[in-house]
């Protein structure tokens, strides 16, 4: 457990930071924004970006945009868990706001 541990530290230490920001969308809501750019592609994932996009209503969170090493990319809708289809990190984003805009209007 040991090695697993520190080999994934050692392979993001040259992990670089392309985004972490946090937007009120509303009184009650707000969304967060975090992608990394990794050397390498994550178990399950055909890109090197890790990525972390929420929406967050009322101290719940009501959509996601993730992926996780071995689950590859998904998103979230409420308790629903879907795959998603990786592009670019612009179509990433571009998704993910429609999605907040339809929860918005």
């Amino acid at each position: 457990m040991t090695t697993f541990a520190a080999v994934g530290i050692v392979s993001n230490m040259n992990a670089r930071l392309m985004l972490n920001e946090r937007h009120i969308v509303s009184d009650h809501a707000f969304v967060e924004m975090v992608v990394w750019r990794l050397p390498s592609p994550l178990s399950g994932s055909h890109h090197t970006f890790k990525y972390r996009l929420a929406l967050v209503v009322d101290g719940h969170c009501v959509l996601r945009y993730d992926n996780e090493a071995g689950k590859g990319d998904h998103r979230h809708v409420g308790e629903e868990e879907t795959p998603y289809v990786f592009i670019s990190p612009q179509v990433l984003l571009d998704d993910f706001w429609n999605d907040v805009d339809t929860w918005r209007s």
